[in-house]
């Protein structure tokens, strides 16, 4: 039956069924046009969302162009050695180049134990190991030094590493190694730590012999006074006026002293020098000294007293009025404020400035204290201490020298490698610092030290145009596919697909689904003319603006053919790449380039104008809540439900409509079939009587 319409109890002798169905027929035209309909609004839903998600991508390319984080900005850092050093360069890096050398990497303590029984038991009992002030402490159960060695691993924390090597079939070799390097993060051993070390052949008892350097005012040289903040009438730098009461030196405003280190001092490496250090701030002494200058004192002229009469002297006469005048037309003194305070004078008579950052901690006393490795300065024989300031007094410590590794009461017996800070030459300056990731020596820039160089090394940080080229490119091509978009929605030539030579077949299929949906929106159209003028403009936003238009960076509507012929896709408004000429304004315009994509035109530090700003804008009005796609989609949503109640509707009166045809054509044929067996009950009676005569 056609359809699958059936009426019960009708056996269809009388075609009843077709019947019904040719009604139905009819009867479902509305109803079938109202779901083409209700298709139809779907299908435009779908495509608003389409074009909606691919002009909030043009959105976001085009915020990238001109936000803070925009690629123009963009630093790469390159190094004429990368196997000794590496260098990462922040967005506010300055452009140029710099030089450095890597004395030495920072190191780490790294020890090694002779000889031992792969199944030896490690006692029971407390283990400290540390690396500087941090500390691991845990109490051992006693057991296999392979189980001993997980449970170290296991609590390292990131301080220690501890691995056994094998030397043969029945013995290892115990390596432990503290993972943070510098000078004053030495691996440490305490408690039944120490024991074990000792045990296995790690490190042996080892006492320290502190030596103190000499205080004696008459053994105190005076330092080489290249002052570095030179001015008329201001004191050089002088030992004048430096005192010591043995054991604490005080230097005050323009002071300075040589302390001459014993010869030999550094001889096997690891000694160093430590002292307190303090600066107190005092008056400023350029005060007086502008007052003397501008105001000479004589001596009070006296005065005589007899017989009850006093007669007082007249000042005497000077000359020190031209003096005065003379010192009233000089400039008064600076305060000077000056934190180079110390240096190594090398054999030769040079100086090596001391970078305190790197070399200052603070005891567990509170004590500002300076620990200068002499390992780091092989020539040193004596230590300068000067005070440039006009308004600080220094104070510190008679310097003690002592051996680093046996500081602790234990010196290792195989020291692999031992702790010790990062020292690089920076443009002539050598520096130190614990970390081979040095972030405080160039600003914005990150130093990652590897090795020593061979020879010096030249690092370079220039704008990073290849990734700027990239965010162009990106941005070409999500413009391109809003403005294909926008014309297979609103033409009907199936040429606008076929030329999208980068669409898969099924891409291709499903385009052909939306050719035209929106032919005559005017919606789509105008905004598509706004995207096309926003690109094309000229944008002379500075008066020294070399680079205004798109086209002159190689991107416009013909840079691959210029004005030469005639192209069909080219008219339809799409943005094509010329690399070449990318590649060269990249190169001498980049500046120009991001102020053509956006520019603060009344200087308050925002960006209000150029192509990305207007783009996102122009987007913005587009795809925000309430713009122009969220509005039609939600004229689409009330035209679909209002279809889907009319579709409703439509199937309930269907139904009854089918309902009663199949009753009554039901009732009909029950009928037919009612005479027809009477017809033939009569039929039947005639014949037996006619055969009966």
């Amino acid at each position: 039956m056609a359809d699958g319409i059936s009426i019960p109890g009708v056996t269809d002798k009388y075609k009843t069924n077709d019947l019904v169905n040719s009604l139905m027929e009819v009867e479902r035209k509305p109803l079938k046009r109202e779901e083409a309909q209700l298709e139809n609004y779907q299908k435009q839903q779908n495509a608003w969302r389409g074009i909606n998600q691919k002009i909030s991508t043009l959105r976001e390319n085009a915020k990238t162009l001109y936000s803070f984080e925009n690629p123009f900005n963009n630093k790469i850092a390159e190094t004429s050695d990368e196997k000794a050093i590496t260098v990462d360069a922040a967005r506010d890096a300055d452009f140029g180049s710099f030089k450095i050398d890597v004395i030495h990497t920072a190191t780490t303590d790294r020890f090694l134990s002779g000889n031992i029984d792969k199944n030896l038991q490690v006692e029971a009992g407390r283990y400290i190991f540390g690396v500087g002030t941090k500390t691991v402490d845990f109490n051992w159960k006693g057991g296999k030094i392979a189980d001993f060695v997980k449970a170290l691993n296991k609590r390292g924390n990131n301080l220690i590493k501890v691995s056994l090597i094998g030397i043969n079939a029945n013995s290892k070799s115990l390596l432990i190694e503290g993972l943070e390097t510098g000078t004053e993060n030495k691996l440490v051993f305490k408690e039944k730590a120490l024991d074990f070390a000792k045990q296995i052949d790690m490190v042996k008892d080892a006492e320290s012999t502190v030596t103190k350097l000499s205080a004696a005012m008459d053994s105190l040289g005076v330092p080489m006074t290249n002052d570095a903040n030179p001015q008329s009438n201001l004191p050089s730098l002088s030992k004048e006026g430096v005192s010591t009461d043995g054991s604490t030196i005080t230097i005050p405003s323009r002071g300075g002293i040589e302390i001459p280190l014993p010869e030999g001092i550094n001889k096997d490496g690891n000694q160093r020098l430590e002292f307190t250090f303090n600066a107190t701030e005092t008056e400023d002494i350029t005060e007086s000294f502008n007052n003397k200058l501008a105001s000479p004192t004589l001596p009070t002229p006296g005065s005589v007293a007899f017989g009850g009469l006093t007669v007082t002297n007249e000042q005497s006469e000077t000359t020190l009025a031209l003096q005065q005048a003379a010192a009233a037309d000089s400039a008064p003194l600076s305060p000077v404020s000056d934190d180079n305070y110390i240096a190594i004078k090398n054999r030769d008579g040079s100086e090596t400035a001391v970078d305190l950052s790197a070399y200052m901690y603070t005891d567990e006393n509170g004590v500002s204290k300076v620990s200068i490795p002499l390992d780091e300065f092989p020539d040193a024989v004596g230590l300068i201490v000067r005070n440039s300031n006009t308004g600080k007094e220094l104070s510190i410590s008679v310097p003690e020298s002592y051996d680093a590794s046996k500081n602790q009461g234990f010196a290792p017996k195989h020291a692999i490698s031992t702790a010790a800070n990062a020292s690089i030459k920076y443009e002539g300056i050598t520096l130190n610092r614990p970390s081979n990731d040095i972030d405080d020596v160039i600003p914005n820039v990150t130093l990652h030290l590897h090795d020593a160089t061979d020879k010096t090394a030249t690092i370079t940080v220039n704008p990073d145009t290849e990734n700027a080229k990239n965010a162009l490119i990106a941005f070409v091509g999500t413009y391109n596919q809003v403005i294909a978009e926008m014309n297979i929605l609103t033409m009907n030539k199936p040429e606008v697909i076929t030329e999208l030579d980068y669409l898969t077949a099924d891409e291709q299929d499903a385009a052909q689904e939306r050719l035209g949906i929106f032919q005559g929106d005017f919606s789509l159209t105008n905004g598509k003319t706004s995207l096309q003028r926003i690109l094309s403009s000229n944008y002379n936003l500075t008066e020294n603006s070399t680079i205004t238009m798109l086209k002159q960076i190689g991107i416009s509507t013909n840079a691959s053919s210029g004005n030469v012929g005639y192209n069909a896709a080219q008219m339809r408004g799409y943005l094509e790449v010329d690399e070449k000429k990318l590649d060269e304004a990249l190169e001498n315009n980049l500046m120009d380039i991001r102020t053509l994509f956006g520019y603060d035109s009344d200087g308050d530090m925002i960006i209000d104008e150029g192509i990305a700003y207007r783009l996102d804008k122009q987007a913005s009005s587009w795809t925000q809540a309430g713009g122009i796609i969220s509005t039609k989609i939600a004229s689409l949503d009330t035209q679909i439900k209002s279809s889907n109640t009319k579709i409703s509707k439509l199937q309930s009166q269907l139904a009854a409509k089918e309902s009663e045809l199949k009753s009554k054509y039901a009732t009909m044929e029950g009928t037919l079939n009612s005479l027809e067996k009477q017809s033939n009950t009569m039929t039947n009676f005639a014949n037996s009587n006619n055969r009966n005569r």
